[in-house]
């Protein structure tokens, strides 16, 4: 049996670990910006290692 240490996380705590305001991540899954989001139901899921991937790979610099 696999132990998952990397738990799914909400948009307000996913804002916190980015260091944004809510409202700016709110926005950038309206924009559809390629950040690494789940829809669960009506709420948005994030995973903090597929986060750190993300801005480690330079995605998450919007021009």
């Amino acid at each position: 049996m696999e132990i998952v240490t990397d738990k799914w996380i909400g948009l307000e705590e996913a804002a916190i670990y980015l260091d944004i305001k809510p409202r700016t991540l709110r926005a950038w899954l309206q924009k559809r910006i390629n950040i690494p989001a789940h829809k669960v139901g009506r709420q948005w899921k994030f995973k903090k290692a597929e986060l750190d991937e993300w801005v480690i790979s330079g995605k998450s610099a919007i021009e």
